[in-house]
């Protein structure tokens, strides 16, 4: 029979790897339904039993859909009969992340009990360490830093999203009640499942083109919770063998933080159109 500690072990990197695969079910297996998490997101007081503990990873899982990974590192278990702890140290985050400071760890404690059944885990602590450079600026200061590069990532994953022809990653970081302006002729599009049907129809009436979209001058305002970006969409359609079609279009984006991650939330693109003839201008060039 395995000892409590292998035990422990192995119920520490079933949910380490349940949290890496974004599988909830076994991210709340082996918890027990008075658990307490501190979290490195608010709030301050942590959440308490398992229904709040369950909402914490709502955010976290379309963030790590864009690229991050959840490793254990280092892991450490002392066990009684009834009771242990762990304490562990987890690569969390995107390649930049780690090009931009790669001695950086996910710091886990963890507390258990034992019961009939087996070990549950009874409290998380989840923290990232503050570096100088980070811990010398004023708070407000270093949270707009961290949450533009957040927004430029997720940037980022759209962009990569789209010349993957990535359908389900381009929905990754959008509200499901988004409402968006698109180009097309209706006047709006509501919820994410509407979204996803421009983007589906986007990504198949390239066919076989490859597919590229960015913002050169994309540009990004935090205020607390809440965030605005805007620039002009470049789309490049490349067709086997052919020339590239350019197109250029204005968008603006409103996200919002809820739970430590940030969703979008309205979207508005457009072209400019000629007075003239009342017609889009879609050949206009920056």
């Amino acid at each position: 029979m395995a000892t409590n500690e292998e035990q422990i072990r192995a119920l520490i990197e079933r949910w380490a790897d349940a949290v890496h695969r974004g599988d909830l079910t076994s991210v709340l297996a082996d918890h027990s339904e008075d658990i307490v998490m501190f979290d490195v997101p608010p709030p301050h007081q942590g959440v308490r039993g398992l229904d709040a503990y369950r909402e914490t990873w709502t955010p976290f899982f379309p963030w790590q859909a864009q690229g991050a990974s959840f490793e254990i590192e280092s892991l450490e278990i002392t066990a009684g009969d009834d009771v242990a702890f762990a304490y562990a140290l987890l690569r969390c985050g995107t390649e930049r992340d780690f090009a931009d400071n790669p001695h950086t760890r996910l710091r886990l404690t963890l507390g258990l009990r034992k019961h009939a059944e087996g070990w549950v885990v009874a409290h998380e602590h989840h923290s990232f360490p503050r570096t100088d450079p980070t811990a010398a600026k004023p708070a407000p200061e270093r949270d707009h830093a961290a949450a533009e590069q957040e927004l430029r990532r997720l940037h980022q994953h759209w962009f990569d999203s789209t010349a993957g022809k990535d359908l389900d990653g381009l929905m990754t970081p959008i509200a499901d009640d988004v409402v968006s302006y698109e180009h097309d002729q209706l006047l709006q599009h509501v919820g994410v499942e509407a979204v996803r049907e421009v983007c589906r129809a986007g990504l198949d009436a390239a066919g076989d083109s490859t597919v590229t979209w960015n913002v050169p001058d994309l540009k990004i305002v935090v205020d607390g919770d809440l965030a605005v970006s805007w620039g002009l969409n470049h789309v490049s359609v490349v067709p086997a063998g052919g020339d590239a079609v350019d197109s250029w279009s204005r968008g603006t984006r409103i996200f919002q933080r809820s739970n430590g991650a940030w969703l979008l939330t309205h979207q508005h693109l457009s072209h400019p159109y000629d007075p003239a003839t009342g017609r889009a201008k879609t050949d206009l060039r920056p």
